[in-house]
Parts: C-alpha cells; sequence; structure tokens
C-alpha cells in the first residue's frame, strides 16, 4: 500500500530518517563515499520540508519512500529509498509508477550516483534516459536522469 505520508508529525519524521540511514548507508558503500552528504540530513529537514513525501508499506511497515517535487508540468523526484530488508521485491519500481500515475507531468527528472548500478538500471527500465553527468564537490560522480512523455 502507497500512501502519503504526514512528514510534519515527529514520530514520522523519525521513521522516515531511519529508512534513508539504513538505505543510504548502503549507497554509500556502493559508491565508496566517504562523506555523504545525505546520510548527514537531520530529522528537522523531514519535517520541515515542502516535498511531498510518499511511503511505501508492506504489513504495516514503512519499507520504501519517494520524495517529490511537483510544478505546472515538471516532478523532481528527490529521493527513493527503500529499506535493505526489502531489496530486490519491486518496491522501487512501484513507488515510481505511483508518481508517473499521480502526477502529470511532461518531464520527470532523477538524479543518482553514477556507480549506483541497481538505481540506474531501474530508472532505465522505467524509460528514463541519462541526460548528463558530474563530478561533485564531495568526490562522488553523479548522473542525472530524464523522462520525456508525450
Amino acid at each position: 500500500m502507497i500512501k502519503k505520508l504526514q512528514n510534519h508529525k515527529l514520530e514520522i519524521s523519525k521513521q522516515m530518517h531511519s529508512l534513508f540511514q539504513l538505505s543510504y548507508a548502503v549507497e554509500a558503500k556502493l559508491l565508496d563515499a566517504v562523506d555523504f552528504p545525505p546520510l548527514k540530513r537531520p530529522i528537522e529537514s523531514y519535517q520541515e520540508s515542502k516535498t511531498t513525501f510518499y511511503g511505501y508499506l508492506e504489513h504495516g511497515v514503512l519499507a520504501g519512500i519517494i520524495e517529490i517535487s511537483h510544478s505546472q508540468n515538471h516532478t523532481r523526484i528527490n529521493s527513493l529509498v527503500v529499506s535493505p530488508m526489502y531489496f530486490r521485491r519491486g518496491i522501487g519500481g512501484t513507488l515510481l509508477e505511483f508518481v508517473f500515475d499521480a502526477f502529470d507531468s511532461a518531464v520527470f527528472v532523477v538524479e543518482t550516483g553514477a556507480n549506483n548500478k541497481p538505481a540506474t538500471q531501474l530508472y532505465k527500465s522505467l524509460g528514463f534516459k541519462e541526460i548528463e553527468q558530474w563530478e561533485t564537490d564531495f568526490g562522488i560522480r553523479k548522473v542525472r536522469f530524464e523522462k520525456r512523455v508525450d
């Protein structure tokens, strides 16, 4: 089941923070990152965020989260995380498909670490095309993908 998360509530933001920490710790290892900014995101950042969060719940457990920003015809996927206990069950794809269906956008945009093979393969499998790659100030090569809907 997918539902909108009430991120302004402290208990919900704590659950979100915990899931993000678990997932981003795995990504940091995939990227060989010593300094990984997403792991430094505080709970208050979730509570005060103006972005929209949707959670994938399996038997009442928060197993995945997608964070988006939506404007008139553009949707940015700010983050997509899945608990390591729920990897390879299709949750990331299900959350992305939910966003594609829920938001009438001409363009969907997402970024990830270039060496995050599970994420890059998922995005490509769902019709995203690589737009650019660049080096960050903290030593991680990133990639931006776009999916255009005609």
